[in-house]
């Protein structure tokens, strides 16, 4: 059995034979030994053939090709044209480094590949001594194939579509839950803190980011009086909480409290305010990001729920892969190990339990209904990553068979069928498409009619130019087409005059010669 390994390079494919390939893997420790040693491992590892890309671009899609586990038209003609034929006496295997690569270079070629055994550790000796071991190749010119070939790479992988891009969900989700903890803390911490001075308070406020508001306000209870009632009842916006708050600061029992503890308290509550005030934004900004990029996911689940699970699953693109059984499951794995580990029931749901319809379901249906669920949180998917035009059609359509698979747990109505549903949003969406096409058409119409009429009114301005500047100069015209008109008249008065005097003469000469 022959052996040839293949090696990617950010210069190229190399394709090396291997000698004595029984021996070596039975012997891997030598192999060990004799990867350091140019060589030793160039009496084991030959060069076959190099294939060198012939642009940065054409070595960019290879890459990218290779990252997916595809074969690149390149290395399919390298290796059909360098790797010799199998046949019945001699077996070939060619040893690769990745497995999706060698299972999509069995498929197209049908060569016997391998990934195991001995073939990592000649890999490893390819990589280090792979600028030798190419004539005309140094280390120097590697390391700048690499390093460009690596910036491309790395900027195709960052480069999104800026309107589409669920990186921004991923942060700004990770972002919410820490401010959500961090604002319970700062709450907690100035309730207890607020309560040495006024604890009456917290029990007439319990709404934390009214707390502080309200404490902020207040500052000293002391300066609480019946003219600051108008200003604390537009604060609360309640008449009732107001003046409880006011009969409570004139009969508490907390203690004084310093100007300078007064205004430590004041900066912290101002600060805890204006987290919860960034926490609102934050999550307006993550609606208007979920509509743009998953807006059936949005419709169908909510904002948080979706982007909770497009930050597990790492991107849209990778939830939209996921099967609906691993959809299900996301975010309790913990659990799911530990029952497989003790062999007890595995967990129903996990970050879907969040979503409403599972808290609305019975203890009986629920996980019927997070199965259900997690089936069109993946259509849903698959529709927003693939989708040309996002639009929530879908994810209303899908939302509502969620509500009559509900009503059929709970009072046995039948639900429609799925081909319908799906049938009647593809009608609708392909409505809205219509007319937003027609809309962008209308606006071209617009903007071309705009250019048109102003165009057209251009000229009329030039032509009632012409027509002041004609009735400025309207006299001197006249005369000269006076002028013109009896020049004309006296030259046609001179030409039968000088006609007239010829004809006589020629009747005098005719009358002459007749005599003769």
């Amino acid at each position: 059995m022959a052996l040839y390994v293949l090696y990617e390079h950010a210069a190229g494919y190399g394709l090396f034979s291997v000698k004595e390939f029984e021996e070596i893997g039975m012997l891997l420790p030598q192999v060990e030994a004799s990867i350091l040693d140019l060589s030793r491992f160039n009496a084991i590892v030959k060069l076959v053939g190099f294939h060198p890309f012939k642009t940065a671009v054409a070595a960019l899609n290879n890459v990218n090709a290779i990252s997916e586990g595809l074969v690149p038209d390149d290395l399919s003609g390298f290796l059909d044209t360098t790797l010799p034929k199998s046949s019945k006496k001699k077996q070939v295997t060619l040893g690769v480094s990745d497995a999706k690569l060698g299972a999509a270079i069995a498929e197209a070629l049908e060569v016997q590949c391998s990934h195991i055994g001995a073939v990592p550790e000649i890999l490893r000796g390819i990589r280090f001594h792979f600028a030798g071991m190419v004539k005309g190749f140094t280390d120097q010119s590697a390391a700048v194939a690499q390093l460009g070939l690596g910036h491309s790479y790395s900027r195709c992988k960052v480069k999104f579509n800026v309107h589409r891009s669920d990186n921004m969900i991923i942060q700004s989700i990770a972002l919410l839950d820490q401010l959500d903890k961090d604002v319970n803390t700062f709450s907690m911490r100035i309730r207890e803190w607020y309560s040495y001075h006024f604890p009456e308070l917290v029990k007439i406020v319990p709404d934390n980011y009214m707390f502080a508001k309200v404490a902020h306000f207040i500052k000293d209870r002391k300066s609480l009086t019946d003219d600051r009632l108008e200003e604390l009842e537009e604060l609360m916006m309640d008449s009732e909480k107001a003046k409880a708050v006011l009969d409570a600061g004139k009969m508490s029992m907390g203690m004084d409290i310093s100007v300078v503890d007064l205004i430590n308290i004041e900066m912290f509550a101002k600060r805890v305010i204006k987290l919860s005030d960034y926490r609102q934004q934050l999550a307006n900004y993550l609606h208007s990001k979920m509509n743009s990029v998953a807006p059936n996911l949005q419709a169908l689940i909510g904002d948080q729920v979706g982007a909770r699970l497009i930050s597990k699953a790492g991107s849209l693109t990778n939830l939209a892969k996921f099967p609906a059984s691993t959809v299900q499951i996301l975010g309790a794995e913990k659990a799911l190990f530990r029952a497989l580990k003790t062999k007890s029931n595995t967990p129903k749901y996990g970050l879907l339990f969040n979503s409403s319809f599972i808290g609305r379901a019975n203890a009986k249906n629920k996980g019927r209904i997070s199965r259900f669920l997690a089936n069109k949180c993946t259509i849903a998917s698959r529709i927003d990553c693939f989708a040309e035009t996002p639009s929530t059609v879908f994810g209303e359509a899908l939302k509502g068979q969620v509500e009559e698979r509900l009503k059929f747990y709970e009072q046995g109505e039948t639900p429609r069928k799925n081909l319908d549903v799906m049938k009647e949003a593809i009608q609708l969406a392909s409505k809205q498409a219509e007319t937003g096409g027609k809309k962008k058409k209308r606006k071209a119409e617009e903007t071309n009619g705009n250019g048109e009429a102003t165009l057209n009114g251009s000229a009329k301005k030039k032509k009632k130019k012409a027509a002041a500047l004609d009735d400025t100069n309207g006299g001197d015209a006249e005369e000269s087409m006076m002028q013109v008109d009896t020049s004309a008249v006296l030259d046609d008065s001179v030409n039968v005059t000088n006609g007239e005097k010829k004809k006589k003469k020629k009747n005098k000469n005719r009358q002459s010669a007749v005599e003769a």
